[in-house]
């Protein structure tokens, strides 16, 4: 088994070459259209990777034929145009990064081994198509973040019940979560976030998706109030809803998602198992074909996250962050103290909503807590003395509602700048150049 790693260009020699089985011309600073008679590759090719150049022009028609369904990954370049035929027997496909145009209706013509399939980051368009369904008994990843792609959120992906991680974020869908979901129950990673999808957060998400981990909402049009099944997610650590139309109270049993709860990391919970290759078919049983597979790679997720005031991308770091973010809505009432159950948060923004009432005065449970955003609500009463006790605390938002009294002093409080606490006008003490008045001392007793 031979494995071929290039210059920076694509030499004449290749064309000699017939007998390996990998090619890996990644990161060589190409920046040049591929030849034509690169795509004479071997029939035994197992992994092709032309991925973080700048490869220019367009692909040309590559339905080669293979003795196996290989992996091929052309990411990251400056390819346009059309996705055109590819070959149909592929194990993997990964074209993000790119500038290609057009639908998606060449995925169509692959056959039913495909189990990765990252298209994120181009400037595709039209619907889902309704052959996806076809890809049920292999898919694991499916990627089409980034695109212009619009209409419904087609039912038919509820047939890819091997799924585990669906990515349809900054695109233009419309309407309602398709309840044929409930059916991937492998799902670990769902990100619908920056569309204009619709309803309310359904119930079902909470009942039948048990495994999720991450689950992101965000900048849509979601209305009504969160459902109480949402709290039956034992393993959810990412929940990000922000920026819709959500109304209610936060339920008391958002304190009871067990993995936000815990303290301490999975490191293996934000990446899934795929097969880069799937060697040659060997028979149909109960009506299905069967494939050997010899080789396996690993997609790490990734996340867009309000992270200390500013949004940044989390990728092989996003297993380290447990994260609440409900900002931007129309919630209302008083936070739950069982909001401090979840003493393995990171990050909490409830910003932008109508919460009123006192801030939980046991706060200060959440010992892993770095940032704390609570800032455009109607919170009153005193800033709880347990705040000053969160030691990893690096961002804090409290401004623009209404509490009063003393700074609470500490190791922690004065740290952050006035602009953490401006809009609470009866807010007193460092770093505020209010000061603080003096207690009134108790009247003394007249003896008679």
């Amino acid at each position: 088994m031979q494995s071929c790693k290039l210059g920076p260009s694509f030499p004449m020699w290749i064309q000699t070459q017939r007998h390996f089985q990998y090619l890996d011309i990644s990161n060589a600073e190409i920046s040049d259209h591929v030849p034509a008679w690169f795509w004479d590759l071997p029939r035994g090719l197992k992994f092709l990777n032309l991925s973080s150049n700048e490869i220019k022009g367009m692909l040309p028609d590559i339905t080669l034929v293979f003795e196996n369904h290989p992996g091929i990954d052309l990411s990251n370049n400056q390819l346009e145009g059309t996705i055109p035929l590819v070959p149909s027997k592929l194990a993997a496909l990964n074209l993000s990064g790119n500038r290609f145009s057009g639908t998606l209706s060449f995925l169509c013509q692959i056959e039913t081994t495909l189990t990765f399939l990252d298209l994120s980051s181009n400037l595709l368009s039209g619907s889902l198509p309704d052959c996806l369904k076809k890809f049920q008994e292999m898919f694991v990843v499916l990627n089409l973040s980034n695109n212009s792609l619009s209409g419904e959120i087609q039912s038919s992906l509820g047939f890819l019940s091997k799924l585990q991680a669906l990515y349809l974020r900054g695109n233009a869908f419309v309407g309602e979560i398709p309840k044929s979901l409930s059916n991937c129950t492998k799902l670990r990673f769902v990100d619908l976030g920056e569309n204009k999808l619709s309803g309310n957060i359904l119930a079902w998400i909470g009942e039948t998706l048990s495994e999720l981990r991450v689950l992101v909402l965000r900048s849509n049009r979601f209305n009504g109030s969160l459902p109480s099944q949402l709290c039956f997610l034992n393993n959810l650590q990412f929940l990000d809803l922000s920026n819709n139309s959500l109304s209610g109270n936060i339920r008391r049993c958002f304190g009871n998602f067990t993995a936000m709860a815990r303290r301490g990391f999975q490191d293996d919970i934000m990446s899934h198992s795929y097969y880069s290759y799937t060697a040659t078919f060997y028979g149909t049983k109960y009506g299905h074909s069967s494939y050997y597979s010899d080789e396996e790679a690993l997609f790490i997720d990734n996340a867009l996250v309000a992270w200390k005031g500013a949004q940044r991308e989390f990728g092989r770091g996003l297993y380290l962050l447990k994260s609440i973010d409900i900002s931007s809505n129309k919630l209302n009432g008083k936070l739950p103290y069982e909001i401090t159950n979840l003493q393995g948060l990171v990050s909490l923004n409830f910003s932008s909503n109508k919460f009123y009432g006192e801030i939980p005065k046991y706060m200060g449970r959440l010992r892993s807590l770095e940032s704390l955003d609570l800032s455009r609500n109607e919170f009153s009463g005193s800033i709880p003395l347990s705040l000053s006790q969160i030691t990893p605390l690096s961002y804090l938002d409290l401004s623009y509602n209404n509490l009063s009294g003393r700074i609470p002093l500490g190791p922690q409080l004065q740290l952050f700048s006035s602009s953490s606490y401006t809009g609470n006008s009866q807010l007193c003490g460092p770093p505020l150049t209010q000061r603080c008045e003096p207690p009134i001392p108790p009247p003394t007793a007249i003896v008679l």
